[in-house]
């Protein structure tokens, strides 16, 4: 059981959600991260961000000691909360009904399902209930009876409903007003079932459900579920978590046009105290095309189509000379200004504490290569480009012949200023290389002639000046000797053959100074000022990159072990955040769908290389 003012830690949550938006629950029953009506949509409850101002909804035994055990109902996102003491066992199930239309009708009003029950002896339950709207920005008022109550503030509404049978669980007497919400308590025996719905945006009055109401919600999420991953297509050796890391990242995608955030979650800091706190609810380019390699390589061709449609969009919507901006909200809107809530204390005291994010306009090269790759292998697996698309596609491909060869802000979005980093040329590269299969091999009509010469430039430029000779090793920027973890990413998008000497020494210099033990650090702030204070944990993504990187690289047994050892850094739950400590603690936006988007890949080609043999084999999703 978590105890103290501080609140659970971040690893201490499941994640529900209901493909528009998402919440946290904590292991003592606690939900204290949701928003809406999206993702991106002001808090309701945020006591994760700050126990006193951020609100909460907790549902726990009452005058008991107790422990608590959490699991994911199989095959399914429904979190299992467990409160076992000597006088009984209790559960709380929490689930999202899925929105309308399979998710994809946008929609305001969402539910969030509460079912309690008692499987031995007996429990008093205590539910408290303190909503804090737009971000604890504006005061809840509060109605309540016995069928219920409503809660509004900031232009929200939302109700509690409770769920019960024969006899009321809540008596009268046992409900408190709060000053901006309630408390209640309830007696349950074993076979008792109980239990609320909170809605936002309700189109009645509160209510009361019966429990047959609830166990048919229940049974339509789970159905879903069950039925949306059983079209998974892995069977390797890593099922259990490949799976749960693919309900994950659906999870986090908005339905309604098919765009991946990053984190459910804004404010979770990289360091604890420090100041590299940032709101990660938004779409960036290069996570979601990341996403298309594990979503086809799992056989969720849906789900891959449906993010290059939101893709191509974005394309056919670009202005002021850019194709592309770096980020965006879930719906489109390039409309991310950055602010900070002053009045939150932050994750164990982290401030600031910000929403929306000032990187969505600083320029990032790399974007281009990865969303073209994206491209590339949604066309190879039969997601084709059409006549529109591929006129949006060129014109962005000629606008990168007159762009790629400046200083930009790097895929780590970093505020120091701009350099001329490898990994944006390594990407620029892949932009160019994609572009021209695509062009060659379907016959599309395209100035092969120019492109084909600015990926020879890409090229024959990075072996020159992104090679550093006293380091015997590719280097984060032309002007540094510093190393840099999306390096990695060299071999796997065959830039480089894992056999190469200068890709060989690079891995050994990686080794040395980026690797601590199983996990890799994305590169050294110290030798390399990003423009922030304090340090950071190692980065997840990195540290399956990494996995990989050994594989292909002949270290075979190595990359196994590694990947065993990072699958013990997840939770209890099998999530990741951002970044692990050095402690091992999770840290940064949770749970993080660079984390999970690199596990599946991770396993993927780990399977195809433990079945095939070490060295140049080529991904599982092959880009030749």
């Amino acid at each position: 059981m978590t105890s103290g003012t501080q609140g659970p830690a971040i690893h201490e949550h499941g994640l529900i959600g209901d493909l528009q938006t998402a919440a946290l629950i904590d292991t003592n029953g606690t939900v204290d991260w949701f928003c809406a009506p999206r993702f991106d949509g002001p808090s309701i409850f945020a006591s994760l961000l700050d126990p006193v101002r951020g609100g909460h909804l907790r549902v726990a035994p009452e005058g008991v000691d107790y422990v608590t055990r959490q699991l994911y109902l199989p095959g399914t996102p429904i979190l299992i909360t467990r409160f076992l003491s000597e006088a009984g066992v209790g559960e709380v199930m929490d689930f999202m009904p899925i929105a309308a239309g399979h998710g994809k009708v946008a929609t305001d009003r969402h539910r969030l399902v509460r079912m309690i029950s008692v499987v031995r002896g007996k429990m008093r339950f205590r539910f408290d209930c303190e909503p804090r709207f737009d971000y604890g920005r504006a005061r809840t008022e509060v109605e309540y009876g016995l069928n219920g109550a409503v809660f509004q503030g900031g232009g929200m509404t939302v109700n509690i409903n409770p769920a019960r049978k024969d006899r009321m669980l809540i008596q009268p007497g046992d409900i408190q007003r709060t000053e901006q919400g309630l408390t209640a308590f309830a007696d349950l025996v074993a076979g008792d079932v109980g239990g609320m719905v909170l809605e936002t945006m309700p189109d009645e009055p509160p209510r009361v459900f019966a429990p047959e109401e609830i166990v048919a919600l229940f049974e339509q999420t789970r159905d879903f579920w069950r039925s949306w991953i059983g079209r998974s297509q892995y069977q390797g050796r890593w099922r259990e978590m490949v799976e749960r890391s693919a309900m994950t990242l659906k999870l986090m995608t908005y339905a309604p046009t098919g765009a991946l955030v990053a984190a459910p979650t804004a404010g979770l800091p990289e360091q604890i105290g420090g100041e590299r706190n940032w709101d990660y609810r938004f779409t960036w380019v290069r996570d979601a095309s990341f996403s298309v390699y594990a979503l086809l390589g799992l056989g969720f061709t849906d789900e891959a189509a449906a993010y290059m449609g939101w893709l191509n969009d974005r394309v056919k919507e670009s202005k002021n000379g850019h194709p592309l901006q770096i980020m965006y909200r879930v719906d489109g809107s390039p409309d991310l200004d950055e602010e900070v809530l002053g009045h939150l204390s932050g994750y164990r005291d982290s401030r600031p504490v910000r929403i929306g994010n000032g990187a969505a306009g600083q320029l990032q090269l790399d974007i281009y290569g990865e969303a073209m790759d994206s491209l590339y292998l949604a066309d190879s697996h039969g997601l084709t480009i059409g006549n529109a698309g591929w006129r949006n596609v060129r014109d962005l491909v000629d606008w990168l012949c007159d762009n790629w060869d400046q200083p930009d802000e790097g895929i780590w979005e970093t505020r120091g200023g701009r350099q001329n980093f490898t990994y944006g040329r390594l990407m620029s590269w892949v932009a160019f290389d994609r572009a021209v299969r695509l062009a060659r091999d379907k016959g599309r009509p395209a100035d092969l002639a120019r492109w084909t010469e600015q990926r020879d430039a890409v090229y024959e430029q990075i072996m020159d000046r992104g090679f550093h000779p006293k380091r015997d090793a590719f280097v984060q920027h032309y002007d540094t000797d510093v190393l840099d973890a999306s390096l990695l990413y060299m071999p796997l998008v065959g830039f480089v053959a894992p056999s190469d000497p200068m890709w060989q020494s690079t891995l050994r210099a990686m080794d040395t100074e980026l690797v601590s033990d199983s996990l890799v650090y994305r590169y050294d702030p110290e030798a390399s000022p990003d423009g922030l204070q304090g340090s950071e944990g190692t980065f997840t993504i990195c540290s399956f990159w990494y996995v990989d990187a050994l594989a292909r690289s002949g270290r075979l047994e190595e990359a196994r072990l590694t990947f065993e050892k990072m699958l013990t850094y997840s939770n209890h739950l099998g999530l990741y955040s951002e970044e692990i400590a050095a402690t091992g603690e999770q840290i940064g936006n949770f749970p993080q769908a660079f984390s999970h988007l690199s596990l599946i890949s991770a396993a993927m080609n780990l399977d195809f290389q433990l079945d095939h043999g070490a060295g140049w084999v080529g991904p599982v999703l092959s880009h030749a």
